[in-house]
């Protein structure tokens, strides 16, 4: 079972969840995926409001992946969906 994150900190399960909504707002892990921006785009990021939080969504280039991030959650989009890459670093106790 999980400890449960510090108030005001998401869940990796929660954080999860808002990523992949966002993703399918974005138009699809396929989707992002395939086409990926123009290296120098003006917009390579989008923010979405999922659920009262703000999700960025990166769409990748030749070098680069992928990714949407979260509450100090990072995910890389693949083809057929997200995988996580970081979590946010753990407070350091007192």
């Amino acid at each position: 079972m999980a400890a449960s994150p510090e108030p005001g900190r998401l869940s990796e399960e929660r954080a999860t969840a808002l990523a992949e909504a966002a993703v399918e707002l974005a138009g699809g892990a396929r989707m992002i995926y395939r086409n990926p921006r123009h290296p120098f785009s003006f917009y390579p990021t989008k923010m979405f409001a999922v659920e009262g939080h703000d999700v960025e969504v990166r769409w990748g280039e030749i070098s680069s992946p992928a990714v949407v991030s979260i509450g100090g959650y990072v995910f890389e989009i693949l083809e057929e969906g997200i995988e996580l890459l970081i979590r946010p670093p753990r407070p350091r106790p007192k």
